[in-house]
């Protein structure tokens, strides 16, 4: 079932869904199984599975030569979507990125997550390769994710890169795009990022999902921001429980966000990461209680491998 249509059968209540990485290379289902399973209890609406470009490594050659290999550290996201549909006969919500893939990588990714049956996707440019200071797009591929979404509404019309071919068969995707409440780190500022996030909606966006935050005040600001600039369409808040002290530093670098003075000071008072956790916990679980008092369509939540915290918070709140 398509996500938006989720949202509309609701009636109002907030849901639950989460997202998981692919395991490494080299490791089996049982390692999805260990983060999927811990979470059933709560019957998750869907479950997102991110999507991971090539990784650069250096490798020694004859006479000391170094040569530059790509290598893919996380496979297998659309291999998995499958495995959780088709074992757990849950939703789930493939990511798709451009960096590291040509249009026609792409298409042809969609063709195979059109014949699965899954029916939907997030639509996100992704990061940079860890050797880049910016984005540099793949030849061949899109620059952002708004050109992204063109290409799956495209399909979505029956339009294909080929454009010798006529009458190809539409595909049915329920496209969901990132959103930022503190805008996204290379937008100049705020007004413009909202443009954009507009601009991915009128392509063919059903609904976005934000980057995590830990301050309410500015996804209430956010959605007022959007409403208006007419942006009606579901705004997912997307939460990440502090667990350990060096998130202090490592969250707001990596993910652009702020951390409240409260909560960082109740973290600098922790003597272990075991106390962080429980502080961390405790945030989410009131800021998740804010966020469902609110009626947002559902609850996000970005569990890094670590269900135990998510479960914990799941149980108090639903």
């Amino acid at each position: 079932m398509k996500i938006i249509d989720k949202f509309k059968q609701a009636s109002g209540k907030t849901l639950f869904s989460f997202e998981i990485l692919p395991p490494p290379k080299g490791r089996g289902f049982e390692s999805i199984q260990e983060a999927i399973e811990p979470l059933l209890e709560f019957d998750p609406a869907y479950i997102n599975v991110t999507y991971h470009r090539e990784e650069y490594v250096y490798k020694k050659r004859e006479k000391g030569y170094l040569e530059k290999v790509a290598v893919r550290k996380r496979p297998g996201t659309v291999g998995i979507c499958a495995a959780i549909k088709f074992k757990y006969n849950i939703d789930t919500v493939p990511h798709l990125i451009c960096g590291g893939f040509t249009k026609e990588e792409t298409e042809n990714a969609l063709i195979d997550l059109s014949f699965l049956g899954i029916d939907n996707v997030l639509a996100l440019r992704g990061d940079p390769v860890k050797t880049e200071t910016h984005f540099v797009p793949t030849e061949g591929g899109h620059a952002n994710a708004l050109s992204l979404v063109h290409q799956i509404s495209n399909l979505n019309k029956g339009i294909y890169l080929d454009e010798d071919m006529k009458d190809g068969d539409p595909m049915d995707f329920c496209i969901g795009v990132a959103a930022y409440p503190e805008k996204h780190a290379e937008s100049p500022n705020m007004a413009l990022d909202l443009q954009y996030l507009k601009m991915k909606i009128e392509a063919g966006a059903s609904y976005a999902v934000t980057q995590l935050f830990f301050d309410n005040t500015h996804y209430f600001n956010f959605v007022r921001q959007c409403q208006a600039m007419g942006i009606e369409v579901p705004l997912i808040p997307g939460i990440k429980p502090i667990s350990r002290r060096s998130h202090l530093t490592f969250m707001p670098k990596f993910f652009h966000c702020t951390i409240p003075e409260t909560l960082a000071l109740e973290i600098l008072r922790c003597k272990t990461d075991s106390e962080v956790e429980q502080v961390g916990t405790e945030w989410a679980v009131e800021q998740c209680r804010e966020l469902i008092k609110a009626g947002v369509p559902s609850l996000h939540f970005y569990t890094m491998g670590r269900s135990a915290q998510v479960k914990e918070i799941a149980r108090r709140i639903f």
